[in-house]
């Protein structure tokens, strides 16, 4: 018979109280961050597995939904500095395959479930969010859809309170330049 060890217990069900709880909305938040459904599996298995491997540093019964959030933020800005420094790479066989078909009859494959996502928040909406600088699109999807706390946003991000507030005035305040035509055609009217 052999011995459990307690250790690995206790962290096994902090794991799986407390963190794998927040499974979608970090595959949400990292599909907003990515838009690539590969990349974002990617990012929230990094996050789990750093979780994991560091699950020491947190603190059973705290904010874990704010931990992991940080800890993915992270594993996309490393990621993201990591392909900037790579050169530029070009998938031979995707162009080859193009080049061999007729040009009127080939058709991209549609990821349905990012269309049907996309289609939750509206086209336009989803445009407007994605056209946005990375840290202000960070600040509003964790404001905004996520719903953490400014004090939350801070610390997830690395930033002062101050510089949250900021952003997301900055940002909002772009998605309403963005976004008042089409507020007119669904009919809503500008408050003055």
């Amino acid at each position: 018979m052999s011995k459990r060890d307690p250790q690995k217990a206790k962290k096994d069900t902090i794991f799986n109280k407390e963190f794998l709880p927040h499974a979608d909305a970090l595959y949400n938040f990292a599909y907003h961050l990515v838009y690539d459904e590969e990349d974002a599996n990617d990012l929230v298995q990094e996050t789990f597995l750093k979780a994991y491997r560091f699950i020491d540093s947190y603190q059973a019964g705290t904010n874990a939904k704010a931990w992991l959030f940080k800890i993915l933020k992270n594993a996309f800005i490393n990621d993201y500095r990591k392909k900037v420094k790579q050169p530029v790479k070009v998938d031979y066989e995707k162009l080859f395959d193009y080049q061999e078909t007729d040009d009127e009859s080939y058709v991209e494959y549609v990821d349905l479930r990012q269309e049907v996502f996309q289609g939750l928040i509206g086209d336009e909406i989803t445009k407007a969010i994605n056209e946005l600088p990375v840290d202000f699109k960070t600040v509003i999807l964790l404001c905004d859809v996520e719903e953490f706390s400014y004090e939350e946003i801070a610390k997830i991000v690395d930033i002062p309170i101050g510089t949250v507030r900021s952003r997301l005035h900055r940002a909002r305040n772009i998605l309403k330049e963005k976004l008042r035509n089409y507020a007119a055609e669904q009919g809503y009217k500008e408050k003055r």
